[in-house]
């Protein structure tokens, strides 16, 4: 259950730390997930701060990531990206992100663009692909809003993945000419890889790609009041669709070979969304 008295101090000190070094909040937050860090370099006037600095996010310890914020701009788009995220399989809690979140809710942020490594479901979709998510499967049945109180803690779902957002990543790759797959992640808790058997389970279920991450913080963003847009990095074919063994490594491997490619489409709709109409009405 989340202390929401102490998050809501740590909420406070981080929103006041944020507004004094960086100012008005960008509109839009991007989490980078495994393989999609490079879009950092795509970022002008960046100006760092660790996690550490900010009371109200997470020190998560996992190979790849970085733990800090970046404030800058892409294109005529002002944007904070978060290098690091905490994933339940670290502490047993899927409320890690909670007070980051909420405190970039706070400042004023719109959209959260979350990024992730993933294994394919589908053939056709290998290692290197790109998938935008269109909705998502949350396997283990885990809530971070569990003891949240209220009626707003019941979050309508049906519409998690912004389907302006979505149509707007679809052109840009339309535009860089770029294949850009669409379906239904899956959250598997982790952090031990799935089995065959479990793959085959989640393809009846209608999954297009597996990982273990993005669906709590998804479900923590809507129930702040972010809109939520989706891409996943296929690093691997999941379990049994493939004679490879899956490993954390394979997963770091694949993802620094198709870094440069996903860096550059993510770069190209960060910049874009400062020509949506809605952030514009939003910001006026």
């Amino acid at each position: 259950m989340i202390d929401n008295k102490t998050l809501n101090i740590a909420i406070d000190a981080t929103v006041s730390k944020l507004n004094d070094l960086f100012g008005a909040s960008p509109a839009v937050a991007v989490v980078l997930g495994s393989g999609w860090a490079g879009a950092v370099s795509l970022v002008q006037d960046a100006k760092h701060l660790s996690y550490a600095e900010l009371a109200a996010f997470p020190q998560p310890k996992v190979e790849g990531h970085v733990n800090e914020i970046v404030v800058g701009t892409i294109g005529a788009q002002r944007v904070v990206m978060l290098r690091g995220r905490a994933h339940t399989y670290e502490s047993g809690e899927c409320t890690g992100m909670a007070g980051a979140l909420r405190s970039l809710k706070r400042w004023g942020v719109q959209v959260l663009l979350q990024t992730n490594a993933s294994g394919s479901l589908r053939a056709n979709m290998g290692p290197g692909s790109l998938m935008l998510i269109s909705d998502h499967i949350n396997a283990p049945q885990r809530s971070p809003l569990v003891g949240e109180q209220g009626s707003e803690r019941f979050v309508d779902m049906s519409h998690a993945y912004d389907a302006e957002l979505r149509c707007h990543a679809k052109k840009v790759a339309q535009a860089q000419n770029l294949m850009l797959g669409e379906g239904v992640y899956c959250w598997a808790l982790g952090p031990q890889f799935e089995t065959p058997a479990e793959i085959r389970m989640f393809a009846a279920w209608g999954a297009d790609a597996v990982g273990m991450s993005t669906v709590p913080e998804t479900i923590l963003a809507r129930h702040a009041g972010l809109r939520v847009m989706g891409l996943a990095l296929m690093t691997n074919m999941a379990a049994g669709m493939s004679a490879e063994a899956l490993t954390h490594a394979l997963t770091l491997q694949q993802a620094a070979l198709s870094g440069e490619r996903a860096a550059s489409f993510l770069g190209a709709v960060v910049a874009g969304l400062a020509e949506l109409p809605s952030l514009q009405s939003a910001a006026a």
